[in-house]
């Protein structure tokens, strides 16, 4: 994959650097700065981003921003947007397009490398990867969409699941379940949400994004 890392820590940049070509990925371009990150997703076109939150220069949602202006300039493109903290708006701003290949990751979580990889793969290729602590922060909050509490326990489960960014096959191997159960618990979910695309890649993203709206 040719990969832009865009990131104002030279340690964690660098070392991001490292592990991604480490895993025989080649970084086409670093950026710094939010104005940077923009030129560079646009003219690199890249088949995947990591972009910080909170770049120069005022440290505050540069990279979120530029992150949004790529992908109104080219839809749909490839984003891991990495933050220090777990924050519900940032999560749901990048969905809200419904277009997937996004990704929502702690920067701790960077230090797992398989994990980091496969999600950036799994975006890479239209998907969606929530940190799974980021999945854990939004259920402790209580902060869900009054859609969901329709759901069964067991929905909610592969919800969440669904969220991390899991196929259904990976889903039931984690719940113990046949993928055809999980299929059948996917199609119930989508039906009381008021899913109804028959893309069922797209349907994953909205029922997702519903999963982080608030109430």
């Amino acid at each position: 994959m040719r990969i832009v890392v865009a990131e104002d820590l030279y340690l964690l940049r660098d070392g991001m650097v490292r592990l991604i070509e480490a895993y025989g990925h080649q970084v086409v371009a670093t950026a710094t700065t939010g104005p940077e990150t923009l030129d560079a997703l646009l003219e690199r076109r890249p088949d995947v981003a990591v972009v910080d939150i909170r770049m120069p220069p005022t440290q505050s949602d540069e990279g979120l921003r530029a992150a949004l202006a790529a992908r109104r300039e080219l839809p749909g493109l490839p984003v891991l947007i990495l933050s220090q903290y777990v924050e519900q708006l940032y999560a749901r701003e990048l969905l809200a397009d419904g277009a997937g290949g996004i990704g929502y990751f702690l920067k701790e979580s960077v230090f797992d490398a398989d994990q980091f990889i496969d999600a950036l793969e799994r975006v890479a290729g239209g998907g969606t990867a929530m940190d799974p602590a980021v999945i854990a922060k939004l259920l402790s909050s209580g902060s869900s969409n009054r859609r969901l509490e329709g759901l069964t326990e067991r929905e909610h489960s592969v919800l969440g699941l669904m969220a991390e960014g899991l196929s259904n096959q990976a889903i039931g191997r984690r719940l113990f379940l046949s993928e055809s159960a999980i299929g059948k618990y996917t199609t119930s979910m989508f039906g009381k949400l008021g899913i109804t695309d028959d893309d069922d890649g797209n349907r994953r993203v909205l029922a997702v994004l519903a999963y982080l709206n608030n109430p």
